[in-house]
């Protein structure tokens, strides 16, 4: 039979404290409580996983043993396989590739004309644009068309290239990745 210390009897002490005395006791694991750890106790990293290895003990939860919980994010997620109630970012249609450009810096004269001059270089529509300003900073935000004759690199390496480190950033990306980060 496997004996494990909860830790919200030692909570006071550090997590490599408790995963030593723990073992010094002679107990073969450490329960983790609730919230005793973290916000997110069910997210233990691999640091905290490691200093419990290291002391002998196991860690453990009021349910048994502590498995790493199933991602609750990205391709593999639950949450992400429910397409039927997530909408799908449209494919590409032969008028061209969507594409969201963002840049941001310090404001001067001559920057959106800089930047709508490369685009036009490159017969690039401009769909829509946004811009924020806060002080002498902006936030653009542009959705263009890419023409199918002129590969995604090719303008993401033309774009990027603009600005400087004491003048603007700007950072394309392909409107297909754009749109699945900011799915909800």
């Amino acid at each position: 039979m496997r004996i494990a210390l909860c830790n919200e009897v030692i909570a006071p002490m550090p997590f490599p404290a408790q995963c030593e005395y723990a073992a010094k006791l002679g107990y073969d694991g450490l329960e983790v409580a609730p919230y005793t750890l973290s916000d997110a106790p069910h997210r233990m990293g691999t640091a905290q996983i490691a200093v419990a290895r290291a002391a002998g003990v196991a860690i453990r939860t009021s349910a048994g043993p502590w498995t790493e919980p199933a991602p609750d994010r990205g391709p593999d997620a639950e949450r992400a396989v429910r397409a039927s109630q997530l909408p799908e970012p449209q494919e590409e249609t032969s008028a061209g590739t969507g594409v969201v450009i963002t840049v941001v810096g310090r404001n001067r004269p001559g920057v959106l004309a800089e930047l709508t001059h490369a685009l036009a270089e490159l017969h690039v529509n401009v769909d829509n644009i946004s811009q924020r300003m806060i002080d002498d900073c902006f936030h653009l935000a542009l959705v263009v068309t890419l023409p199918p004759e002129t590969p995604f690199e090719v303008l993401k390496s033309s774009m990027e290239c603009l600005g400087g480190a004491d003048d603007y950033f700007v950072r394309v990306m392909h409107e297909r990745v754009f749109r699945f980060m900011h799915r909800i």
